[in-house]
């Protein structure tokens, strides 16, 4: 039977050093090790990423910023605001991470995969275009966005964001890109600060944000709630061509980062939906 789901994983992401960082490379660690343990090893279909190239990050970063994140890395690493670090090898890393996603969209678009998960780092919803932040380095989906526009010729690209922290650097890149539409639904109050609900949009792009701010304690319930009641509607009139979820799983129950309740059988319930 052929395989319909690809995992995207390289041995770069894990040589993104943060030390005792909260986001490490034992994340993806635990990730392939379930998969492996599960046997859902026999079921996906493992690609091994190419690198992006500064070209392609430069659709959405600025050549000021990516000369600022290698040069730090060259130089041995360190701090790229108070809270994101690198270390000498993670300059590949993230133009790893950010070619994981091109090959993803590569792989559904010209349908030789339904859907693909990528097993990547650092991660990147945090990063502004000419900034990093919140563990953030390139914003991997805003790239893998705009390369599918440019690319295939698309115009409705919607970016699902379920982490537990709001996505402020997708947000921003694209709140006044109507091809885009970001929905996004999270703690609140909570780091980064933004995602309020009357932040829909500006411009050309007005309309095309949507945020579900919930309060802490919020679970399968709500999320699902949400999903059936906001983002189902919107994906029946809006009709994306290409859907892409910054699945960050800090909203579980057991996460002790966040302060959300959602289950494993609520993100599972979550990604029926979608």
């Amino acid at each position: 039977m052929k395989k319909q789901v690809g995992f995207v994983f390289h041995e770069d992401y894990l040589n993104h050093d943060t030390g005792f960082h909260p986001e490490s490379s034992e994340r993806l660690i635990h990730i392939l090790n379930h998969i492996k343990e599960t046997g859902l090893s026999e079921q996906v279909e493992f690609i091994d990423p190419r690198l992006a190239t500064e070209k392609e990050v430069e659709i959405i970063h600025t050549d000021t910023y990516i000369r600022y994140v290698k040069e730090t890395c060259e130089s041995g690493g360190g701090y790229l605001d108070i809270d994101t670090y690198v270390s000498p090898l993670s300059f590949q890393a993230a133009l790893r991470a950010v070619g994981g996603v091109l090959d993803a969209v590569d792989l559904v678009m010209t349908e030789k995969l339904k859907s693909v998960f990528c097993a990547v780092r650092p991660p990147g919803h945090h990063a502004e275009s000419s900034r990093a932040m919140g563990f953030c380095v390139f914003n991997n989906i805003a790239v893998g966005a705009i390369y599918s526009i440019k690319k295939y010729g698309i115009s409705r690209v919607l970016i699902v964001d379920w982490d537990c922290h709001h996505g402020n650097g997708s947000q921003h890149i694209f709140e006044s890109d109507p091809r885009v539409f970001y929905f996004s639904i999270h703690q609140y109050p909570h780091y980064p600060g933004t995602g309020i609900m009357s932040e829909t949009g500006i411009d050309k792009g007005q309309g095309t944000t949507l945020n579900i701010p919930l309060p802490p304690r919020s679970g399968d319930k709500e999320y699902i709630n949400a999903f059936e009641t906001r983002l189902e509607p919107l994906m029946n009139t809006w009709k994306p061509e290409l859907i892409m979820i910054s699945a960050g799983f800090d909203a579980h129950v057991s996460d002790p980062l966040c302060a959300m309740n959602v289950t494993t059988q609520g993100f599972h319930k979550l990604t029926d939906i979608v």
